[in-house]
């Protein structure tokens, strides 16, 4: 490793067009770096205008991940997360909107002292800054911009990293540009063309690759592979394939046997990497050629983009992989089992799993898929508004409130079991007031919290311990008033947070466990999340005692 202490920087740039996986080349890239010994950081530039993703709506942008400070990011921080093992802040990710606010803020303080506000160099600095903040401590700070080369809202930021070549030097940056390879069947030929002409437009904006990724369907012969490294001058070890992969856990692998990491170590001066990645191997074996098998219902109604529960699929692969079983999803619509029964959709599954979600479209049907699996003992994981509606199925049905619902489908309700609370504090420990009619950005409880889990309960059996912190993402709260009703009649509150209801289950169930919190925010291939492996491992066994 190198004895110096200034953080080096790998820019990771897209071409031709999005989707490319730009993020999970920089999270394998970190994954490789990380098992070699180094520190490793991330950060995620991302050119909208928008403050945060927050109020996108996930078909706009899939998922939206939460940091355990409470900032809502673009889903690759969970990528970066999920492969480096390691928990990001609000420092890792920002983009334009958040750049432009700072400098406007900054010019009506009067601190860049009358000069005239422009793109070089008040946006520019703004950029570098936040850039280095996230370098801070690492030996090596990866840093992906989202977007398409060419493209006007990533001006200032490519302007930046050409700005940072000169003033760091030349072994302490490296530009790792992602393009498409594109196979056209008709003429049986891989097209270099697309490549070519991104290149040339990055080095026309004044950065020149060091390296090269190519994102195609087949594999590159090494003669494309030549023509591509003259062509854009770039040396022939650092054309890159990324074929398309069974799982993205195997790309690190694919990557590192064609020795990605000698090109890198030779540009930033890092000297002989050797990369420890024999743990890593066997899970992704076991995702690839697993022994067993079970089915999990995954009730949800975004189902047209499975992008927007990312995090969730990702954790199950997760937790399959640490039980070597091949978890099987069967997509469940919720608005479907409004019109039909439940039983149709869920009888043939070892687990029924319902989601976290905003607004009323597709709640009846939820709330039936819960009263399925509660009557007929088959293990449920309740997350956010999961286990939300399955404290409002269990009230209707058991308790006999049939009005029961929450205040976010019926503010008038006479029977909110799901409540809005006037005020809370965040995870930054700053108190919150929230209303009905307060803006939707900026008013969920956001963040990592401290949770309290009750001796015997299968929130404790899965975590082995009396307090656990995960991530919130949500606006509504249980109702403590229908507590004693609700553990009276056999649904007993096993998760707390000041006051605050984080955890049911019911005791006359296998398995049954509701939680307010996302798990899948914290879960990692090397590290599954405890709540969801139990879920798993639970269904499994409920597939053994099946057959």
């Amino acid at each position: 490793m190198s004895s110096k202490q200034q953080t080096k920087y790998i820019f990771v740039t897209g071409g031709v067009l999005s989707s490319l996986g730009k993020g999970i080349t920089a999270a394998s890239i970190g994954t490789l770096l990380k098992h070699a010994g180094f520190r490793v950081g991330v950060l995620k530039l991302d050119p909208y205008i928008n403050v945060d993703p927050g109020t996108m709506s996930p078909l706009e942008h899939g998922e939206v991940f939460v940091t355990k400070d409470g900032a809502e990011t673009d889903l690759d921080l969970g990528h970066y997360e999920r492969f480096l093992d390691s928990s990001l802040t609000q420092n890792n990710n920002f983009t334009t909107g958040q750049v432009y606010k700072t400098v406007i803020e900054n010019e009506r303080q009067g601190k860049y002292l009358g000069k005239t506000i422009q793109i070089v160099p008040h946006i520019t600095n703004e950029i570098k800054e936040r850039i280095v903040l996230a370098g801070e401590g690492k030996d090596i700070l990866i840093v992906e911009l989202g977007g398409t080369t060419g493209d006007m809202e990533g001006m200032p930021f490519l302007e930046t990293i050409h700005q940072m070549k000169h003033e760091l030097g030349k072994s302490e940056l490296m530009n790792i540009h992602v393009t498409l390879l594109p196979y056209i069947r008709t003429a049986g030929e891989l097209k270099t063309k697309p490549t070519q002409h991104s290149v040339q437009e990055l080095r026309r904006l004044g950065i020149t690759p060091h390296m090269l990724i190519l994102r195609s369907e087949k594999r590159i012969p090494s003669d494309i592979k030549r023509k591509i490294a003259y062509s854009c001058d770039v040396d022939e070890d650092s054309v890159i394939e990324a074929v398309d992969a069974p799982t993205i856990y195997e790309v690190p692998l694919l990557f590192m046997a064609q020795d990605i990491l000698e090109p890198i170590a030779k540009q930033l001066e890092l000297g002989e990497l050797k990369p420890n990645m024999q743990l890593w191997s066997d899970l992704v074996r076991k995702i690839i050629e697993p022994t067993k098998k079970t089915k999990i219902a995954f009730v949800g109604k975004y189902l047209d983009l499975k992008e927007s529960y990312k995090s969730l699929t990702e954790a199950l692969i997760h937790a399959g992989a640490n039980l070597d079983t091949q978890v099987e999803i069967k997509w469940v619509d919720s608005e479907k089992i409004e019109n039909n029964t439940a039983k149709q959709y869920l009888v043939d599954c070892d687990g029924v799993l319902v989601a976290g979600g905003f607004g009323e479209r597709g709640v009846e049907g939820k709330i039936k898929a819960i009263q399925y699996a509660r009557e007929n003992k088959i293990p449920f994981l309740g997350i956010c508004l999961g286990m939300q509606l399955a404290m409002v199925e269990f009230a209707r049905h058991v308790l006999g409130i049939s009005e029961a619902t929450s205040m976010e489908f019926n503010p008038e309700t006479k029977e909110p079991i799901i409540y809005l609370i006037d005020e809370f504090i965040d995870a930054a420990g700053a108190k919150q007031i929230r209303t009905i009619t307060s803006p939707k950005g900026g008013t969920l409880r956001l963040g990592e919290y401290e949770c309290h889990t009750l001796e015997g309960s299968k929130l404790r059996e899965a975590y082995g311990s009396s307090t656990i912190y995960e991530r919130h993402r949500h606006r509504y709260e249980a109702n403590p008033i229908y507590r004693e009703r609700l553990e009276s009649n056999g649904m007993i509150v096993t998760g707390e947070s000041d006051g605050l209801i984080e955890a049911v289950e019911i005791k006359d169930h296998p398995w049954f466990l509701g939680v307010q919190f996302h798990p899948e925010f914290t879960s990692r291939l090397q590290n599954p999340n405890p709540t969801i492996l139990a879920f798993v491992k639970t269904a499994l066994s409920h597939t053994d005692g099946a057959e």
